[in-house]
């Protein structure tokens, strides 16, 4: 019997759930639909190859600082250019960026201060 076999959704509270959508869809692009969530099709029609990857932290960690308990994880396309575009855009982006032979990656925080990761991918990945 097969048990979990991928992530199904990321999904957290909002104190305004329209105006929280309202900004990832504006400075992240995400579809938000009028249900207010969106939907990344992985080997869907003009998709990218793709995966989510799911991890746990220490409880001690302070990768996920400033958020609380989770962070959300995106794939983008250009890593330095978008994280330029949100500055110009006001956004609250972290002074910092890493390298790895994992990608890129870069973090914003969300009006209601969630972190969220943006990720490069390797070239070919």
């Amino acid at each position: 019997m097969k048990r979990a076999t991928g992530i199904g959704g990321i999904f957290f509270k909002s104190n305004d759930p329209k105006t929280l959508g309202a900004w990832y869809r504006d400075h992240l692009g995400l579809d938000v639909t009028d249900w207010g969530g969106a939907i990344f099709e992985w080997g869907g029609p003009g998709s990218e190859k793709g995966m989510t990857i799911w991890s746990l932290f220490k409880g001690d960690s302070t990768y996920l600082e400033p958020a609380a308990s989770f962070m959300v994880n995106f794939r983008v396309a250009d890593l330095h250019a978008l994280l330029a575009a949100l500055r110009d855009e006001g956004c609250n982006v972290l002074d910092r960026t890493e390298e790895s032979e994992q990608g890129k990656f870069g973090w914003v925080i969300d009006p209601e201060g969630n972190k969220v990761e943006l990720w490069e991918p390797p070239a070919g990945q």
